[in-house]
């Protein structure tokens, strides 16, 4: 499977995707295959973030909220995923995990963000329902194995600085993706990890709550995206 990603990283698949993108494909047909035919910046774009409106991309640099960092070459399940959400993924046939790791415009939070690849049929929504539960969860579960990428913001990103969790299921038999997002401080500040009294009464929650606030913005972007890839 590291194969797979080794050749998004090349001109081989953007040629692949030009010559796909003058055919006449279905969005039903289109929609299964459309992680191995588009290129990653198209995946991932350099910038992304939530549009106003119908007239902005999520990939325009007028509504950037996201620098990309860096793509993981790596597309395994096992390596991509952590926690009860690679169990759930696994349980419902993962083919795929391909990540990016971004960070904010104020440079001070990071995010890698998870485009699971799942079997045609139900498992989408049994992943949207998991994650609907995660967002609910007293210690949601962090979903996304961050990519730490040298030389950048994100160089110092690791599992120990996972703070808040996000995701979004694609649905549909025809578009059978996941999107998973994981978010931390660049400094390395924690969260939910409030002293005595200070943790009590929900505190540690509120803590938590501006990172997965941005975790599932970004899911949710990253979903509008994908969604206006399908031909």
């Amino acid at each position: 499977m590291f194969g797979v990603l080794g050749m998004l990283g090349g001109g081989a698949l953007a040629a692949h995707a030009y010559s796909n993108s003058q055919q006449s494909i279905p969005n039903s047909a289109y929609g299964p295959t459309l992680w191995r035919n588009e290129s990653t910046d198209r995946l991932f774009p350099a910038t992304v973030g939530e549009p106003p409106n119908y007239k902005y991309d999520a990939a325009d640099k007028q509504v950037a909220q996201w620098s990309r960092m860096g793509i993981s070459q790596d597309t395994s399940c096992s390596e991509g995923l952590s926690g009860e959400t690679k169990e759930t993924a696994e349980r419902l046939g993962c083919t795929a995990v391909l990540r990016a790791t971004y960070v904010d415009l104020t440079g001070e939070m990071v995010a890698t963000v998870a485009i699971i690849v799942l079997p045609e049929g139900a498992a989408g929504q049994e992943m949207g329902a998991y994650f609907d539960d995660q967002e609910h969860a007293d210690v949601p579960d962090a979903a996304v194995v961050p990519f730490a990428v040298p030389g950048t913001l994100a160089a110092k990103w690791q599992g120990n600085r996972r703070n808040g969790m996000g995701g979004e299921a694609l649905g549909g038999d025809s578009f059978p993706y996941a999107i998973a997002v994981t978010t931390g401080a660049v400094n390395g500040r924690t969260s939910g990890n409030l002293p005595g009294e200070f943790g009590d009464y929900g505190a540690n929650e509120e803590d938590r709550k501006p990172w997965m606030d941005a975790a599932n913005a970004l899911s949710e972007t990253f979903h509008t995206h994908l969604g206006n890839l399908e031909r």
